[in-house]
């Protein structure tokens, strides 16, 4: 049993092709066609979508898609890295892929080289600490499109929600700590994506495994939870979200004597556009625009050794 040939595919959120408007276009198409993704029925959501979103926001995105390209998209880089680095920890009968549940290498393409090397069995690993619908079982759903139309496929499992590893949570403790060493602060900010606030209300677990993450960090810090505060980024629509606001929070945070932050992302296991863009540069500008006086980013765990071991640990147990 211990020569059981295995699989593993570490599978993140995705990315476009290229920082363009028409690659971008082609991503957020499959991205914002996901029902998961946007739970509105298709007559009222399609209209919405290619009669204005797709003319409009590819544009807006490409640009600022253009900001953090690096010789290629840094979430599927960065992905490539930890799969090469949980491939050197991992014993020979293991081999490790990637995937992406919209673009590409894609899922599909991934399991069926998967079955082409003859694997006995295959562990799906979404990159996704907190669980959502959106996510975690997202991957899922494509995971049986590709097996429904599949004559044989392999023992597969598929990994949920690991925001309570110790691993997990001793790699987003090192990362703030080799990043805010010597620095005098007077909150953490811990942000993680939004969430429809209906969604919650449906019985999406995971606000409360955010809530739970920061807890469980705050206690390993052996820090005060008065010391950090959680927000939800990326809201996108009218509808009201998971709150607070990051935005709302950054522009208020410096009148309230809030003026020295470190902001963390726990929710992302690799930094992205919503990461390097979003949060340590359009954020960071509302809030030293409204007079807070230091911002420091902290990188997502992305290659941290820890965060590498808990995916050993965990494709092992």
């Amino acid at each position: 049993m211990n020569m059981k040939k295995i699989g593993v595919v570490l599978t993140n959120l995705g990315t476009p092709e290229a920082p363009t408007k028409a690659a971008l276009k082609v991503y957020l198409e499959e991205f914002l066609k996901d029902p998961r993704v946007i739970e509105l029925p298709k007559w009222q959501w399609y209209p919405i979508l290619y009669g204005i979103i797709l003319n409009v926001r590819p544009q807006k995105s490409a640009e600022k898609y253009q900001i953090v390209w690096d010789n290629g998209s840094p979430l599927l880089n960065i992905t490539k890295r930890q799969a090469e680095q949980l491939q050197a920890l991992l014993p020979d009968n293991y081999r490790v892929n990637i995937a992406m549940r919209y673009g590409n290498p894609s899922i599909e393409s991934a399991i069926k080289e998967m079955i082409a090397e003859k694997v006995d069995e295959i562990v799906i690993f979404p990159l996704y600490p907190q669980y959502s619908a959106a996510t975690t079982a997202s991957v899922m759903d494509k995971v049986g499109e590709v097996l429904k139309e599949l004559r044989y496929f392999p023992a597969l499992r598929v990994l949920g929600a690991y925001y309570q590893h110790p691993r997990y949570i001793e790699a987003c403790v090192d990362q703030i700590r080799k990043e805010t060493e010597g620095k005098s602060l007077d909150r953490y900010v811990f942000s993680y994506h939004g969430m429809p606030l209906q969604t919650y209300k449906d019985g999406d677990p995971y606000y409360d495994h955010c809530m739970e993450t920061t807890k469980l960090i705050a206690e390993k810090m052996g820090e005060p939870l008065e010391r950090f505060e959680t927000v939800f980024q990326s809201r996108f629509g009218k509808a009201e979200w998971l709150q607070p606001y990051a935005a709302e929070f950054f522009e208020t945070a410096p009148a309230k004597g809030i003026k020295n932050i470190a902001v963390f992302c726990p929710g992302f296991s690799a930094d992205c556009l919503e990461t390097l863009e979003e949060m340590a540069m359009e954020n960071r500008d509302l809030f030293l625009g409204a007079n807070g006086e230091s911002y420091h980013f902290i990188p997502c765990i992305n290659n941290n050794e820890l965060h590498i071991e808990m995916m050993q640990e965990i494709v092992i147990e």
